[in-house]
């Protein structure tokens, strides 16, 4: 009997081991009617579930964060092959979502958790050609900086995360430069999963209007080619068109400040320091979700739902276009000898004209200041005929170089090529080769610090050909590759998000030799003496400056820099082109 008992017990332990854990899958947004949002903790416990209970849902850790916690990405795929070499051998599109960049923007939190457990459970049609990826919250330190007040003007949820990361990065500048631990790992990410589309979950800032959702593209301009066309005749209109028949009105993110958006607006221009514009150097089709701040978060998050499962929608129905486009465009990189555009401005000879469903506002006298205040008049909405700027134009171009040569000694720039996959070679030994130069002739600097840095603008050269002495172990990166976009827009100088815009290269802008200007009195005139030409340049330059005429150190330091005693260093741009 005793011998009966414990082989029943055993038999039944067996059972109860191979069965698997019921959970409850209602989010804690659900759970709460909309009206809070899942901590970090409760959002990775939630997926953690997920992936336990049905085979098609992956999670794991990526790298780290500055706050010490890892990253993790959560990978649905109905046919449980979770290797995305081998996803993309297969054809399948890469759907990637970014939530929580901004914590206490939450929206596109809450909306994946549901959407992911919608899929698993057979809500809503599983996606045949399209594997979805999310990182659950970014901006992991952020998370956990929970409050209710610094979204000053946000309607819900009831407490939220913060903006500033561990460090106080706005990791929304930081995807070129990645100071943090967690750009340096989304970057590890992306190149890992390789998305053809690209999500960014947001709450706007802003005008007031009728619209829950606004959208915001990367600039289809900028994108270019066929990728470009296809991203502003097909993508966008699809997906406006597949929310209207869902009654969920979509418009362009509305980029006013203090003003009504009825006088018309542009768009806006997403460098490489944001997240669309980062991706997009590697031909992502990439957008922001901005949902209305004023608007109910229940509301937001449903609207942010919505949103995403119709973007699944056109990358079911497109996905082949998508890929040939992309594979195209990549091609046309690796073979493109054009002016490269580096800089755009608004083209205002091209507009689109919006049905811009907004509310009346007016300038009223401020009680507070007794001052012209803003104030809208949500009694009064409206749809008006409103411009729209979405057109942009070059105003800064370059000859693309066949490759680029960069010192070993700048190993923090080599860090970064190599984590964006860049391909490089080093010098088998030491080589004098013809290469274009560049000297920083002017630039202009932030007085005030922006995102850990006082960044440079207005960034002007001089381009001249010389040969110079690299040594073994130098790299040598050839342009035509797949980091094409990335290669230009980080190491030419005069880019908005240049390496040299964002400090990396401020050694080369301090000079460390001088002189004492009673040595270099009797050496200057002897200078002069015995060379015409600079003489006359010299009594040029005081005629036609009174402030050069009168600052005698001024006027010592230009002889100065005239001579071979002034460094090459100085002012040297120490990446060089080769031709």
């Amino acid at each position: 009997m005793r011998l009966a008992l414990i082989f029943l017990f055993f038999c039944i332990s067996c059972t109860n081991s191979n069965k698997k854990p019921t959970y409850n899958f209602e989010t804690h947004f659900e759970k709460s009617k909309g009206l809070e949002t899942a901590t970090y903790q409760q959002t990775i416990q939630f997926y953690t579930h997920l992936a336990e209970i049905y085979s098609g849902i992956s999670i794991q850790t990526i790298g780290e964060t500055d706050s010490g916690k890892p990253l993790h990405i959560v990978t649905l795929n109905p046919n449980r092959e979770f290797d995305f070499s081998k996803v993309r051998k297969n054809k399948k599109s890469i759907l990637l979502i970014n939530n929580g960049i901004h914590p206490g923007e939450s929206d596109g939190i809450d909306a994946t958790m549901m959407l992911f457990r919608d899929i698993a459970q057979g809500k809503i049609e599983t996606p045949k050609e399209t594997v979805l990826v999310t990182i659950p919250i970014y901006n992991v330190g952020g998370s956990f900086n929970r409050n209710s007040t610094s979204r000053t003007n946000q309607n819900g949820p009831k407490d939220y995360g913060f903006r500033g990361n561990a460090r106080n990065y706005d990791l929304n500048r930081d995807f070129i430069k990645c100071d943090t631990k967690n750009a340096k790992t989304f970057t590890q990410i992306f190149h890992l999963v390789k998305p053809d589309v690209f999500i960014d979950n947001h709450v706007s800032n802003g005008a007031d209007y009728q619209y829950t959702l606004t959208h915001l593209f990367t600039q289809h301009n900028k994108l270019g080619g066929d990728l470009g066309k296809y991203l502003h005749n097909d993508m966008t209109p699809k997906l406006e068109e597949k929310l209207a028949l869902k009654n969920w009105d979509i418009t362009p993110y509305v980029n006013v400040f203090n003003e009504v958006p009825d006088k018309g607006f542009s768009q806006f221009m997403d460098y490489p320091r944001y997240s669309t514009g980062y991706t997009a150097l590697f031909n992502t089709l990439g957008m922001m979700v901005e949902t209305h701040m004023l608007k109910p978060y229940k509301q937001r998050v449903e609207a942010t739902y919505e949103l995403m499962k119709s973007m699944i929608e056109i990358i079911e129905e497109d996905h082949m276009t998508i890929q040939q486009k992309r594979m195209h465009s990549k091609e046309s990189l690796h073979n493109y000898t054009k002016d490269y555009v580096l800089s755009w401005e608004i083209d205002t000879t091209k507009t689109t004209v919006l049905n811009f469903k907004g509310f009346e506002g007016e300038l009223i006298t401020s009680e507070i200041t007794g001052t012209k205040r803003l104030k809208y008049d949500r009694k009064k909405p409206f749809t008006k005929k409103v411009n729209y700027r979405n057109h942009f134009k070059p105003n800064v171009e370059i000859k693309v170089p066949n490759a680029y040569i960069i010192p070993q000694s700048w190993h923090n720039i080599i860090e970064l090529l190599k984590l964006n996959r860049v391909e490089m070679t080093s010098l088998k030994k030491d080589s004098i080769i013809k290469v274009e130069s560049y000297k920083i002739s002017s630039y202009d600097t932030r007085k005030t610090p922006y995102e850990g840095h006082y960044q440079h603008y207005n960034t002007k050269i001089i381009n001249t050909e010389e040969e110079v002495n690299f040594i073994k172990g130098d790299y040598i990166i050839y342009t035509h590759q797949d980091a094409f976009r990335y290669l230009l827009e980080t190491l030419e100088p005069h880019a908005p998000d240049s390496f040299f815009n964002w400090n990396f290269f401020d050694t080369v802008l301090q000079q460390k030799e001088g002189f004492s200007p009673y040595v270099w009195e009797d050496k200057a005139l002897e200078l002069l003496n015995n060379n015409p030409k600079l003489k006359k340049a010299f009594e040029h330059r005081k005629k036609n400056s009174t402030t050069f005429n009168n600052n005698w150190y001024e006027q010592l330091d230009w002889i100065h820099k005239q001579s071979e005693y002034y460094e090459d260093a100085h002012m040297q741009y120490p990446i060089y082109r080769v031709k």
